[in-house]
C-alpha cells in the first residue's frame, strides 16, 4: 500500500498500489534505476540530419546482437543517426541506401554464416550490387578452437571490399572472450568517423543508465545448486545430469528457449597432471591480461582454457619449441592431418610429446585462452519453476591416446555441482529460438539426447499458458529402459494435455538402429499436414549429423506430401526459415 502522504494523487496511489506488487525483482530494479536516472542519464541524440551509421548483425546465439547493440548505443550517444538492422530483415539492395556500416556477425559451424542470415549471405556473395561510395567495418566473432575461425566475418570484408565499400577501420576479429577486442574496434571505429556533426537541436532520448541489479556477463551470479540428479539408467552407457539451480536474488530472468551459460572450474586432476608435464609446482606467479598477478595453479584452475587445443594455441606453442613435426603439421596442405592428430588429444600432450627447455610459467599461461563459459539450453519455463532453472547436461568422458580425458563443464556440473554447491551463471538469450507468440499454432519438436532440454521448456511453458495449439515431440535416444530422459514427465504432459504427441526412437533397442529422422518419416503425411496449418518446427541438438539428417528428412517429407520437386521442397522450408516458423538450436 502507498502511504496517503507519499507525493501522489488518490487514483495514481491506486495504480502503484495494484501495480508494484505484480512486479519481479528484475522490473523492480529496472524501474528503480530507470527514475534514479532520469532526466541527468538522459542520453542526447542528433536532431534528423546528422551523420549516419547503420549498425548491421548477423547472430546465431544473439552475442553479435548484444555487441551491436552497446555499439547503436554508444553511436546515439555521440550523436550520430543511428538504425540497427538484423541481416536478416534487409536485402542486398538496401545497402545501396546507406552511408557508414558496422557490421558484427559470427561465424557457426565450420566456417559457416549463422543460419538466420545464411540467405542475405548468398545473396550478398552472389548478386550484390556495387557499394561505392559507402564505408564500412566489420567486427568478426569466432572461435580458435575451429580451423575457420571467424571465416564469415573475413567473406563479408573481402566482399565489401570488392564491391567498391571504402573499409573504415581494419576488420577486428574476436574470441569467445570478446568484450576487450570489440571495445577496441568500436574505439577505432569512432575515431575514423569523426565528428557526428549533428547540427541541429539536440532531443532527449531515453535514459541510459546501470540497472540496480549487475548479474551478468562479467559478473556471473553464485547460484546454489537445489539438485543435481542422474537421468540414466543402471546400464546406460550415458552419464546425463539434470541440474536445478536458485536464481533467488539474481535479478535474472529468461524465457523458454534461452540458455545458461556456466562458468566452469577445471578438474583438479587435470590441473595437477599439467602442472606435472610442464615441470611447475603451481606457486609459479603469472599475470593474465586486464588481471591482479595470481598463482599459476590458481590461473589453471579458474582462470585459463589448459585442455583446448586449437591451430592458434599450437602456433603459439611451436614459436617456442620449434618443432619439425609440429611446422608440418600446421602447413596449409596439412589440414586433415592437423585434425587427425587433434582429435582426443590436449595441450598436456603438446609438453610431453614436444617439451619446451627452459619453459617459463608465464610463457605457458601466455599461449592459453581466457577459461570460456559454457552454453546450455535451458531445460525448464519460468512460470513452471519460478525462481529456479533447470539443466540437461551429457557428461563427456572418452578415452584417447593413453589417457582418460572430460569435458571441462560438463562434468563440472557432473561431479562437483552437488546440493548446497555454489555455481557461477547467467543467462543468455536466445531471440532465434521461441515458442510462437499465438498459443493455438501447432509445435513440431525433434530433440534426441539432450536436445530434449529446451523443449521440456518448451511443453511446461504451453502447458502453463494452456495453449490450445497441438504439441508434438520427436525424441530419441539409445535404449528405452535406460534413456528415456523425462520419462515420466512426458506421460503426465501427454494426461494433462500440455503434449499432444510423443514419438520415439530408441537406436539400440533392436539389430537396425533407427532415429527420430526415421520416425519423421513415418509420420511424414501428419507432419506435412501441421505445417500447413501454420506449425512451427523446432530441432534441438548435434550439428553435424542429427540436424543435417533431419533437415534432410524435412525437405523430402515436403517434396512427398506437398507433390513437389526437391528445388521447389527447399523453397518452402527456407520460406519456413524465412518466417520464422523453422528454428534450429544446434551445436
Amino acid at each position: 500500500m502507498i502511504p496517503e502522504h507519499a507525493p501522489f494523487d488518490t487514483n495514481q496511489r491506486a495504480a502503484l498500489t495494484a501495480l508494484l506488487p505484480t512486479l519481479s525483482p528484475e522490473q523492480r530494479a529496472w524501474l528503480s534505476g530507470f527514475l534514479a536516472a532520469s532526466p541527468a542519464g538522459a542520453v542526447v541524440t542528433s536532431a534528423a540530419g546528422g551523420k549516419s551509421l547503420t549498425v548491421l548483425y548477423g547472430t546465431e546465439s544473439g552475442n553479435s546482437e548484444g555487441l551491436a547493440d552497446k555499439t547503436a548505443k554508444a553511436a546515439k550517444k555521440k550523436g550520430f543517426k543511428v538504425a540497427m538492422k538484423n541481416l536478416a530483415d534487409i536485402s542486398v539492395e538496401d545497402l545501396k541506401k546507406f552511408e557508414n556500416v558496422a557490421l558484427i556477425v559470427s561465424t557457426w559451424g565450420d566456417g559457416e554464416p549463422p543460419e538466420a542470415v545464411e540467405g542475405f549471405y548468398k545473396a550478398f556473395m552472389n548478386g550484390a550490387p556495387e557499394l561505392k561510395g559507402l564505408k564500412f567495418s566489420i567486427c568478426a566473432l569466432g572461435d580458435t578452437s575451429y580451423d575457420k575461425f571467424c571465416q564469415t566475418g573475413k567473406d563479408f570484408d573481402d566482399r565489401f571490399e570488392s564491391l567498391g565499400a571504402e573499409r573504415l577501420v581494419p576488420r577486428q576479429d574476436c574470441d569467445v572472450d570478446f568484450d576487450d577486442a570489440h571495445a577496441a574496434w568500436e574505439k577505432s571505429l569512432f575515431d575514423a568517423l569523426g565528428s557526428a556533426d549533428a547540427g541541429g537541436a539536440a532531443t532527449l532520448a531515453a535514459p541510459v543508465f546501470a540497472p540496480a541489479v549487475e548479474y551478468g556477463r562479467k559478473n556471473p551470479f553464485p547460484a546454489e545448486v537445489l539438485d543435481n540428479v542422474l537421468l540414466n539408467g543402471t546400464g546406460s552407457a550415458k552419464e546425463t545430469i539434470h541440474l536445478e539451480l536458485d536464481l533467488d536474488g539474481s535479478g535474472l530472468a529468461y524465457e523458454a528457449g534461452d540458455a545458461l551459460a556456466v562458468v566452469p572450474v577445471n578438474a583438479e586432476d587435470v590441473v595437477a597432471a599439467l602442472l606435472k608435464a610442464a615441470g611447475f609446482t603451481g606457486d609459479e606467479v603469472v599475470t593474465l591480461k586486464g588481471e591482479e598477478p595470481c598463482s599459476l595453479k590458481e590461473a589453471f584452475t579458474y582462470k585459463l582454457d589448459i585442455t583446448g587445443l586449437s591451430r592458434a594455441v599450437i602456433k603459439k606453442y611451436q614459436a617456442l619449441a620449434k618443432s619439425e613435426e609440429l611446422e608440418k603439421l600446421l602447413a596449409d596442405d596439412a589440414k586433415d592431418d592437423f585434425k587427425v592428430w587433434t582429435w582426443g588429444r590436449e595441450i598436456i600432450d603438446l609438453l610431453e610429446n614436444y617439451p619446451v627447455e627452459g619453459l617459463e610459467a608465464q610463457q605457458l599461461v601466455d599461449i592459453m585462452r581466457k577459461l570460456p563459459p559454457r552454453l546450455y539450453s535451458i531445460a525448464s519455463s519460468p512460470k513452471a519453476h519460478p525462481g529456479e532453472v533447470h539443466l540437461t547436461v551429457a557428461a563427456v568422458r572418452y578415452h584417447g591416446h593413453g589417457k582418460e580425458r572430460k569435458g571441462v563443464a560438463s562434468t563440472y556440473i557432473a561431479d562437483k555441482a552437488k546440493s548446497g554447491e555454489k555455481v557461477q551463471v547467467y543467462v543468455h538469450s536466445n531471440k532465434n529460438f521461441r515458442l510462437p507468440e499465438d498459443d493455438a499454432k501447432p509445435v513440431i519438436m525433434v530433440g534426441p539426447g539432450t536436445g530434449i532440454a529446451p523443449f521440456r521448456a518448451f511443453i511446461e511453458e504451453r502447458g502453463e499458458r494452456q495453449a490450445k495449439g497441438d504439441t508434438w515431440l520427436f525424441f530419441g535416444d539409445q535404449r528405452y529402459t535406460f534413456d528415456f530422459l523425462y520419462q515420466l514427465e512426458l506421460q503426465d504432459h501427454l494426461k494433462n494435455g500440455a503434449l499432444t504427441k510423443l514419438d520415439v526412437a530408441f537406436s539400440r533397442d533392436q539389430p537396425e538402429k533407427v532415429y527420430v529422422q526415421d520416425k519423421m518419416r513415418e509420420q511424414g503425411a501428419e507432419i506435412y499436414k501441421w505445417l500447413e496449418l501454420g506449425g512451427y518446427f523446432y530441432v534441438c541438438g548435434d550439428a553435424e549429423r542429427m540436424a543435417k539428417d533431419v533437415h534432410a528428412a524435412l525437405i523430402s517429407i515436403v517434396a512427398e506430401h506437398g507433390k513437389m520437386s526437391e528445388d521447389e521442397a527447399v523453397a518452402y522450408v527456407d520460406g519456413l526459415k524465412k518466417d520464422k516458423r523453422y528454428q534450429r538450436d544446434v551445436y
